[in-house]
């Protein structure tokens, strides 16, 4: 099994990377000035005008809010910094494929001394723009097609359909994104999507239709989503030999869903971070928006990274969760936590789930022996020594949270070994283990032995 699963699928990942738009595409930050008089560093000036050049389809008043601050300027150094940062604002509002700027004394009739004029010139990107990506998720890769238009009505909207073919999921979806003026990070993102996955260790074949939608906020150093969603799920087996309980689970089910997440990230990468913490905390409660399905979850997932000795890193990991269901009928297997597989607990694997589960990892990060490579292609790769632990488990909630607990601290399954990490970009990671399973019980699915794992998150 390869991860810890909020539910069995997930829509198109319309966050991200920005299709059409890649690093290669956005000049190196450089300020160019061109001053016509000599203007003294400590002497005091005054910028009179900011003038945008360039803009098409963008609405004018919406940049307001990024080159606000250069009118505060009090000499050139103040100018040119604060001029640098609009800049660096301009170009994360994903619209301007190129931004430059130009420094000059006021002219005009009403030009003072010591004014300034500062000038932008942009370059917006093309009304349409298209993209051939592959992607890595856990432990599954896939070809992805996307077409996306950006700043559709002017004010930093953007339109984006993905088409998304994988080893183990197909998967396309419209997204709408409206970003605040001003607070990019304060946005609604609308999505509608169809996905279809199959679960081999399951015996278990799901397709999901659904609608969503998101508000995303800062709050302090948080990110906060709140998210309603309606899915039309459809459960069915893989194989004449699916058990008794996957079949059991087959057929249609309709989810109607609100949560909400905060996140609190400094780490320095999230694919293979040296240094900085992660905390994570999801609720889900679905029921009482219609549907058939009744529960409310509950998951959380903390991360802590130090930097040793020797560029050595030390990465602790917990996460949990617990199911709890409303009215008299069962969690329902689309529903459920699973665990185990190369990107969580490494060399078990779960088919069934369970509805409360915890698992935990400390993992030593090191360089090559003799440091083949160093300062290139060498710095990519990494020794991985690592502990996991965890359990998971179905709960008689008639028993109350004592009696949970000392289910989940039963018969914990638990991992060691070492192996070889391998960095692919910021996009994902490559792991290569050899794993040896400790505390096996009836009926667990292990790997004693290598293990290949790819993806985005890992315990």
């Amino acid at each position: 099994m390869g991860t810890v699963h909020a539910r069995s699928l997930d829509p198109l990942p319309m966050r991200g990377p920005e299709l059409g738009v890649q690093p290669d595409d956005i000049e190196a930050p450089e300020i160019e000035h061109e001053l016509k008089q000599e203007v003294l560093e400590n002497k005091n000036v005054v910028v009179q005008r900011v003038h945008i050049d360039g803009l098409g389809r963008t609405k004018d008043d919406m940049l307001t809010y990024e080159i606000a601050e250069v009118f505060r300027a009090k000499n050139l150094i103040d100018v040119m910094r604060r001029s640098h940062e609009a800049r660096q604002k301009l170009l994360g509002l994903g619209i301007f494929r190129k931004v430059e700027v130009v420094i000059d004394t006021s002219r005009g009739e009403h030009a003072l001394p010591n004014g300034l004029d500062v000038t932008f010139e942009v370059t917006e990107l093309r009304r349409m723009t298209g993209s051939y990506n592959t992607m890595v998720g856990n432990n599954e890769g896939s070809m992805v097609l996307g077409l996306k238009l950006p700043n559709v009505l002017g004010r930093g909207e953007k339109m984006t359909f993905q088409f998304s073919y994988g080893t183990k999921e197909t998967s396309y979806g419209l997204s709408f994104f409206k970003p605040q003026p001003g607070n990019f990070e304060r946005n609604i993102l609308l999505n509608v999507y169809k996905v279809t996955g199959q679960f081999p260790w399951s015996s278990l074949r799901e397709t999901d239709r659904g609608v969503s939608g998101e508000l995303s906020f800062p709050v302090w150093k948080t990110t906060q989503i709140l998210k309603w969603e309606g899915v039309w799920r459809e459960l069915g087996c893989l194989a004449r030999t699916a058990s008794f309980a996957v079949r059991e689970e087959s057929g249609h089910t309709l989810k109607s869903s609100l949560s909400h997440s905060m996140v609190i990230d400094t780490r320095n990468s999230s694919i293979l971070p040296r240094r900085g913490g992660l905390m994570k905390i999801h609720q889900e409660l679905a029921g009482y928006t219609g549907g058939d399905a009744s529960f409310l979850k509950e998951d959380f997932e903390i991360q802590l990274n130090k930097t040793l000795f020797w560029d050595s890193v030390l990465s602790a990991s917990l996460w949990g969760g617990l199911l709890l269901p409303i009215g008299d009928k069962p969690t329902n297997i689309a529903d459920r936590f699973y665990l185990g597989g190369p990107t969580s607990i490494r060399g078990f694997s779960d088919y069934l789930g369970g509805e409360g589960y915890w698992a935990g990892g400390l993992h030593l990060y090191t360089p090559l022996p003799f440091r083949p490579g160093k300062g290139g292609f060498g710095d990519l790769f990494r020794m991985h020594f690592f502990l996991n632990a965890g359990n998971l488990c179905n709960l008689n909630y008639g028993e109350g949270p004592g009696a949970h607990l000392k289910k989940l601290a039963e018969c914990i399954r638990w991992s060691y070994g070492l192996g070889i990490v391998l960095r692919l970009g910021n996009i994902a990671r490559l792991e290569l283990n050899y794993c040896i399973p400790m505390g096996v019980q009836s009926g667990d699915r292990i790997c004693d032995g290598f293990q290949l794992g790819a993806g985005i998150r890992f315990l």
